[in-house]
């Protein structure tokens, strides 16, 4: 992406995170700063701690807050907000691991 993002997108990007699981990373390599949006279907994950008490999977306290991601239709990760180059590191997969891949095309920052 090569257009300044404005302080109200930013805004918009980062509000109430816990719940969309939106983050930034800035390559200290390059300087570049990739956003990051986890794409889920809106509801919770079934996860938690097995009993072995009741043979049940029991919830952690606070599970079932957030859903940690936005559904697709959601997203502001989009042409029209100015995003270029748009790339998804697939389910289960890392979206760590994909940056690494994309900073790697890109010339160190001089300092």
């Amino acid at each position: 992406m090569n257009t300044v993002m404005s302080k109200e997108f930013k805004q918009k990007f980062y509000e109430n995170r816990d719940e969309t699981g939106r983050f930034t990373v800035v390559s200290f390599r390059t300087g570049r700063t990739y956003f990051v949006e986890p794409i889920g279907d809106g509801r919770m994950a079934d996860w938690g701690s097995y009993n072995p008490g009741t043979g049940n999977v029991e919830n952690k306290k606070g599970a079932g807050k957030f859903s940690g991601s936005v559904e697709e239709k959601e997203s502001l990760i989009t042409k029209e907000n100015g995003f270029e180059k748009i790339h998804y590191s697939g389910i289960g997969g890392s979206p760590f691991s994909k940056i690494e891949e994309l900073d790697a095309v890109y010339p160190d920052k001089v300092n």
